[in-house]
């Protein structure tokens, strides 16, 4: 089951920038399932526990920061090959040096503000999705 599972959230830019439609839209179109979505505001305290790996980075204050800033939807999505496809799906994390065709060059800003967060790796889905969908089975 853990390579067919991921996390994804919608961002707080791209919340606020009325793109959830666009964004589900490419995730399903791309042959991702969605096995649970809630919408949800993280609090500072509870983007510091979802941020945690990066707490020693100097950028980490931001990125809690950030993520805390406004709503965001939280998806749990079901696809063979999940973290890696996904990840191939919302493009590099800067949306300017993102690929054509993916969600983050389509509607990220910046670097900061790069509309979507996708789990990096199978451990990370994990942690992530327990975070958010506890009442989920792994």
């Amino acid at each position: 089951m853990a390579n067919n599972i991921t996390f994804s959230m919608v961002k707080p830019d791209a919340v606020h920038d009325q793109h959830i439609g666009g964004i589900i839209s490419m995730i399903e179109q791309a042959g991702f399932g969605i096995k649970a979505i809630k919408l949800t505001q993280l609090t500072p305290e509870r983007a510091g526990e979802f941020y945690a790996e990066h707490k020693e980075r100097p950028f980490y204050a931001r990125l809690c920061q950030d993520i805390s800033a406004g709503p965001v939807i939280a998806m749990a999505l079901e696809k063979e090959n999940a973290v890696v496809d996904f990840r191939t799906l919302i493009g590099t994390t800067n949306p300017e040096e993102a690929a054509v065709g993916t969600i983050r060059k389509k509607f990220g800003k910046s670097i900061d503000a790069n509309a979507v967060h996708g789990s990096d790796a199978n451990e990370s889905a994990t942690r992530e999705l327990a975070l958010f969908f506890p009442e989920l089975s792994l």
